[in-house]
């Protein structure tokens, strides 16, 4: 998505972007205090941060009848889950409050790394706290079987099936409001056209894209790519901005958002 703006392929006049490579639960924390410009962050923090920021119409991750996965040692049904500690990656993430909406209710949790999940469900524990079962974002939804692993319940299919085929609203990119009008198109634009030209030079992005990977090989690297850098990452559409403002507002009726959230898309 960054490789045409990191890799100066792009023309990005008097913009300058600095790249900082940190994962989705800091930077919705970080976003609190506007420190960004432009930065990535959940659907469900923006409920909580749509006074500081706008959501780019590019640039979204998009679960489409995929997306974070429960998974444990062994079977759970949906009532048997609600009894148990999950390890999660952070309270602010879309994973987090999706799994939230599919119990019904709140329900015990551990915040544990993204990346350390896997691990910690598989050994049952973590910092001396007992794990049931783990909700696993990003390349763990490819690689989880390798730790004799089952899924519980894949949040996305879940979604998807519930809506009409909606996609699950994962990532966003936000940008700061007091920017100013100009600035916002500009820089949007810009993002816009980074994502374009990685999905038009595929094999260089990807192989710049692989240096940041944990564990994935070219092929299922490709994969995971291609899951969450596609159309819906070019812009959101009707489709995708309907299930952003539907999975706000079913956080706010659940109690889990603090007030209903009219989602605002500026275009570049």
């Amino acid at each position: 998505m960054f490789y045409a703006l990191a890799c100066d392929k792009i023309d990005t006049g008097n913009y300058r972007f600095e790249h900082e490579l940190v994962d989705i639960e800091t930077l919705n924390r970080r976003a609190f205090s506007g420190e960004l410009e432009l930065t990535a962050i959940s659907i469900h923090a923006y409920a909580h941060l749509h006074d500081k920021y706008a959501i780019c119409s590019c640039g979204a991750s998009m679960g489409d009848n995929y997306g974070p996965m429960v998974i444990a040692k062994q079977k759970y049904t949906q009532d048997e889950l609600k009894t148990k500690t999950i390890a999660v990656p952070g309270t602010l993430t879309s994973a987090f409050l999706a799994l939230r909406m599919y119990l019904g209710q709140e329900f015990e949790h551990v915040v544990v790394p993204f990346d350390e999940i896997i691990e910690v469900t598989a050994s049952g524990e973590y910092q001396g706290k007992q794990v049931d079962a783990g909700l696993i974002i990003h390349e763990g939804q490819l690689t989880y079987q390798r730790q004799d692993l089952q899924l519980i319940v894949d949040l996305g299919v879940w979604w998807h099936d519930r809506t009409d085929g909606l996609p699950l609203p994962l990532g966003a990119n936000g940008i700061r409001k007091d920017l100013g009008d100009e600035t916002i198109r500009e820089v949007t634009r810009l993002l816009k056209e980074s994502i374009v030209y990685g999905l038009e030079n595929r094999q260089p992005a990807l192989d710049y894209a692989l240096q940041f990977g944990r564990g994935l090989d070219n092929q299922l690297a490709d994969k995971f790519v291609g899951m969450y850098v596609n159309d819906w990452t070019i812009d959101f559409g009707d489709r995708g901005r309907e299930s952003v403002t539907r999975f706000l507002k079913e956080g706010y009726e659940l109690g889990a958002i603090p007030e209903l959230i009219t989602p605002e898309f500026v275009d570049g």
